[in-house]
């Protein structure tokens, strides 16, 4: 079942209209510690909030784990929830993905809306139904398709994050503009994102979730055209899983465009995308994102961790890359030595 995506512009009487249409018999709302004092009071007027139980958890992805889903689980069944009771995921992607896995697997499922409140979530976690957590250093190793009942969303939220949050979602954005249209990646290219125009990012917004339900309608499950949706993951997920193994976590959607980088070399390797086109997106990139730091002795490690991507067969490590902004191939290989070659692009052109 598809959920329902609301762009609200009243988000206390839309959370009221999604939790009486379901009609649970007790509403728990799962925050982590930033999120519940930053953005609650945003929710203070909905009424069908007013008796929940509200759970938190501790914020960041080092904290998308086993334990604090145990935590979750616990809280609900304390809290006396049952199979017709609602868990709302008010939040970022860690909030969204580890609570849909609640949802899905306490009791064998209970309803859940996703609220997410930064832009990686609107644009990406909190729609499409993927859910999960890490596993021992590794990525979103274990989760669940499960679907929301609802998904909520108000860009009055993203006024309480930084520059770095926000522009972490945008790198959702950027992938979304590629696989999409020049058109769309021209427009995101364009768009100051250090000082945005709110009301012109929600409608970029809306045309961003637009991209994704597309593909996920016609691919719920990522058996083949989903995949489009992994543009710079594989080496973005080894870049993000390599800084939790230090001890020194990265946001998301920062692995995404350092990702990017390496895999847009190789769309323009395997696949001839434009060199024009590449040198456009990697300077931006460069320039809004940093760099992450790794060196040749770094590159064997990259690679194991590539190899737990999840898009793999037997072994061989499975890219998504482009031909044009908006023309996907699906399921490309890549010698090492083409890897490694990413690599190094990605350290000449980030310095």
């Amino acid at each position: 079942m598809n959920p329902e995506i609301i762009l609200s512009e009243n988000i206390c009487a839309e959370t009221d209209r999604v939790v009486a249409a379901i009609g649970p018999d007790r509403v728990y709302v799962l925050t982590d510690e930033t999120t519940g004092r930053l953005c609650r009071p945003l929710l203070a007027a909905a009424s069908s909030l007013a008796g929940a139980t509200w759970l938190s958890i501790a914020p960041g992805d080092e904290h998308k784990t086993l334990a604090s889903l145990a935590d979750v689980w616990r809280a609900l069944s304390a809290g006396g929830a049952s199979r017709r009771s609602l868990l709302v995921c008010l939040g970022g992607g860690m909030v969204t993905d580890l609570g849909g896995f609640a949802a899905a697997t306490f009791k064998r499922g209970i309803a859940c809306v996703n609220i997410p409140t930064t832009l990686l979530a609107m644009v990406d976690a909190a729609v499409g139904g993927k859910t999960g957590i890490n596993l021992d250093g590794l990525k979103n190793e274990v989760g669940a398709f499960s679907s929301p009942r609802a998904v909520v969303i108000d860009t009055e939220f993203l006024r309480t994050l930084d520059d770095r949050n926000l522009r972490s979602g945008y790198a959702e954005m950027l992938k979304h503009g590629l696989i999409s249209s020049r058109e769309m990646l021209v427009s995101l290219l364009r768009f100051d994102i250090a000082a945005p125009d709110y009301a012109r990012l929600q409608a970029m917004v809306a045309e961003s979730i637009a991209v994704k339900e597309d593909v996920v309608c016609r691919d719920p499950h990522e058996h083949g055209l989903r995949k489009a949706l992994n543009l710079g993951h594989t080496a973005g997920h080894a870049f993000e899983s390599l800084a939790l193994a230090r001890q020194q976590p990265v946001l998301h959607g920062y692995a995404v465009a350092w990702g990017l980088v390496c895999e847009l070399y190789l769309s323009h390797l395997k696949a001839g995308f434009p060199l024009d086109e590449l040198r456009r997106t990697v300077g931006y990139i460069a320039a809004r994102y940093g760099r992450f730091a790794f060196g040749c002795d770094d590159y064997d490690d990259l690679l194991s961790l590539m190899r737990h991507d999840k898009k793999n067969v037997g072994g061989v490590i499975n890219f998504t890359l482009l031909e044009q902004p908006g023309q996907v191939r699906l399921d490309c290989t890549a010698t090492r030595e083409e890897i490694c070659e990413s690599f190094d692009f990605f350290r000449e052109s980030l310095g």
